[in-house]
């Protein structure tokens, strides 16, 4: 059976040639993450060009997301660009009037608008938590912290507040250039950093359509107040997917929450049958080493449990010394998770009632797919993606072959668990003729034989969006009609 959880790699300077994503793809690659906090626009579209093109000379749809890299809550440079030491104990100063390139072993700068959401006795994180700090004093531009973990701290590091509530526009002037970018090259998903409320995707969702592009959106859950009851759920609502970003949620609600909030925010997009990327130091150890460590094993494996439609790799492919070796042992780790009983079964909305006539016909297939007999695979002919994705919210080891003639649905099915996408142009056929022609495209894919049962879920017009209405049951060696 394919490989059902689905495998996010980075493009970086080492694996952005031609032949380094040809292996990628091999490897087991399903969609290309463009890391928009590096590179140009002019790399980011050849990288594009390359992926499209590779993609359709091995006749494997693959998708692309472009990740904005959102506001820079960070500290200001060091003198000289120095590394500063700090230890338990020690004072340091974040001053918004000191120059923002003259830091030093005192004091270093940040932004006047951050300075407003710290008050005294906070908790500040740096790089990404190695250093924290606790707010002593604060006056009209500085705060006077005191050092209770020290270590190594280097120019423009991260800051975070315990708790979050550091406040910046989740979209800034160059993330709206780069939307721009990312419409240009037809990119399939557009990730939003530290997004705070349903607003932020409403208005980069306004932005895509101002840029002639219907890429579907990835909210990315890094900030704690994005997991509140206030937030979360219109931000569920608003976005088509999540991307859960553990390492600034991390920092800002404590290690220790962060297990059981993966697991929430999982549940929670798929019962509002949402996509959902679990994200951060999943193969980090890979960077430099060929083999991942065994929490590392365990981290993927409890992922894909835990209903997660896919998995990151971010410098393990972008600037590792490994990056189709991380590829694969990922792999390898999802098919290992997959055989667990607890991936093959589903409950999925088991108890509730439907409102769309696609939407019940996808969960009744998915139904049938799972109870009866001899059942070996899933057509679903559709438009946009939908009917395939409300299939694969449900837990299933049988592979759901979403079949699209509309150029970039396959794409964007790449991202859903459980569903291998496959081009499938119906223009020249007669409609007596199409669920022939897509058996036997199965059957050419070596997929299905003789005797195996195919389920086809379908309109009575083809190639029509919500038009999804009809199931049907057909074994392969029979007149299919």
């Amino acid at each position: 059976m394919p490989r059902r959880t689905k495998i996010l790699a980075t493009l970086g300077p080492g694996t952005s040639h031609e032949a380094g994503i040809r292996e990628l793809i091999i490897a087991g690659v399903n969609v290309f993450r463009l890391n928009f906090s590096h590179g140009s626009a002019e790399e980011h579209s050849k990288r594009a060009e390359s992926i499209r093109a590779i993609s359709k000379s091995l006749k494997t749809p693959v998708g692309i997301l472009c990740d904005m890299q959102g506001p820079k809550i960070r500290i200001g440079s060091f003198a000289e660009d120095k590394k500063i030491v700090l230890t338990e104990g020690d004072s340091f100063r974040l001053d918004s009037q000191l120059d923002s390139n003259l830091g030093d072993q005192k004091a270093v700068f940040i932004a006047a608008e951050l300075l407003a959401d710290i008050d005294q006795n906070d908790i500040l994180l740096l790089d990404d938590g190695r250093l924290t700090l606790k707010v002593i004093e604060k006056t009209n531009h500085a705060v006077q912290c005191q050092v209770l973990q020290g270590g190594v701290l280097s120019s423009k590091k991260g800051v975070n507040k315990f708790g979050g509530g550091l406040s910046a526009d989740a979209l800034t002037d160059k993330d709206r250039a780069d939307i721009k970018t990312a419409a240009a090259l037809n990119t399939d998903y557009l990730a939003i950093s530290f997004v705070r409320s349903k607003e932020d995707v409403e208005l980069t969702r306004q932005l895509l359509t101002d840029a002639g592009s219907n890429a579907h959106i990835i909210a990315k859950i890094e900030r704690a107040e994005a997991i509140t009851e206030e937030f979360l759920p219109g931000i569920i609502e608003s976005a088509d997917g999540i991307m859960v970003a553990r390492g600034d949620l991390g920092v800002e609600i404590g290690d220790a929450n962060l297990v059981a909030i993966q697991k929430q925010l999982i549940e929670a997009a798929n019962a509002a049958n949402k996509v959902v990327i679990t994200a951060t130091q999943m193969m980090e150890s890979m960077i430099s080493a060929p083999t991942p460590t065994r929490a590392e094993v365990f981290d993927v494996a409890n992922a894909v449990l835990d209903g997660t439609d896919a998995v990151m790799l971010s410098a393990e492919t972008a600037v590792g010394d490994f990056p189709v070796e991380t590829v694969k042992a990922m792999a390898r780790v999802i098919e290992g998770a997959e055989k667990h009983p607890l991936a093959q079964r589903s409950k999925h909305r088991i108890d509730q009632t439907f409102q769309r006539i696609d939407e019940s016909l996808a969960l009744s297939a998915m139904y049938v797919a799972n109870h009866l007999k001899g059942v070996k695979a899933i057509i679903c002919m559709t438009e946009t993606g939908f009917t395939p994705l409300l299939m694969s919210r449900i837990t299933s080891s049988l592979p759901i072959y979403a079949m699209a003639q509309k150029l970039g649905t396959c794409e964007i099915t790449a991202l859903y668990k459980g569903v291998v996408p496959i081009p499938f142009d119906t223009s020249t056929l007669d409609p007596s003729e199409v669920n022939h022609c897509a058996v036997e495209t199965l059957r050419a894919h070596d997929a299905v034989s003789d005797g195996d049962l195919v389920l086809i879920t379908k309109g009575d017009f083809v190639n029509v969006h919500g038009g999804t209405n009809t199931l049907k049951i057909v074994r392969v060696g029979d007149t299919i009609r």
